[in-house]
């Protein structure tokens, strides 16, 4: 995994959570930080965004452990 892709999924898992939050308290972080439609939350939210589609990428991605794991099995 790339730097670039472990950042978004920081920002991923920070999206994440903060929609738990609306979802469950009705509390939205990152409005109460920023300010409710402000630039800078609207900036926030499109990183988060951009990360998701980021992340996307993972999901179609072969999972190189998974290959070594299987090949590094002793045949019986």
């Amino acid at each position: 995994m790339s730097i670039i892709q472990r950042i978004a999924l920081v920002f991923t898992i920070i999206g994440a959570i903060n929609w738990g939050l609306i979802g469950f308290f009705q509390f939205d972080l990152v409005a109460a930080i920023f300010g409710t439609g402000s630039a800078l939350s609207r900036i926030i939210y499109g990183i988060v965004g951009i990360a998701g589609l980021i992340n996307l990428g993972l999901l179609f991605k072969p999972s190189e452990e998974v290959e070594r794991s299987t090949e590094a099995k002793p045949t019986r």
